[in-house]
């Protein structure tokens, strides 16, 4: 016989694991560590993925400013552009902000000091730009349309 057999039933797993229990919960429940959970989870197509906001956010914040309104507008702009699903109210409250500095000619920069604040965008848009232009074009391909106050193409 090839391997051990497995210790964890899949459809029993998915159950408990819609049902809300925790991770320490399934592994006391099937008698496994909680890393043989979070693998067994992986496997079955349970776990959320995890998304990388490294593009959205190039900084390495201090904790101060994790929770700052451009550090979290980032961040959702970066979820959105992975395919994240994102409470409608974050996503319409980072387009609008992201649409402000375009529009504005703007873009963000950021230091540890003093956190995070608007400069002069340069020439091709800059960081924010590229940025919500990303979470458009995802927005765009998930709806089938143009995103939340956006002109739809028509043609």
């Amino acid at each position: 016989m090839a391997g051990r057999k497995p210790k964890i039933d899949r459809a029993e797993l998915a159950r408990l694991v819609a049902e809300g229990r925790t991770v320490a919960e399934l592994a006391a429940h099937f008698g496994v560590s909680e890393s043989g959970i979070l693998q067994a989870k992986r496997a079955a197509g349970l776990a959320k993925p995890m998304l990388d906001h490294g593009r959205a956010i190039p900084w390495k914040l201090d904790r101060a400013h994790y929770q700052s309104g451009p550090a979290t507008n980032l961040r959702n702009l970066s979820a959105i552009a992975q395919g994240a699903d994102i409470p409608q109210v974050k996503i319409n409250t980072a387009l609008r902000w992201a649409r402000r500095l375009v529009d504005g000619g703007l873009d963000i920069d950021y230091d540890r000091e003093h956190g995070f604040r608007e400069i002069p965008a340069p020439e091709g848009g800059g960081h924010i730009a590229a940025v919500l232009a990303e979470a458009v074009a995802a927005l765009e391909k998930r709806e089938g349309t143009a995103a939340p106050g956006e002109p739809r193409d028509n043609g």
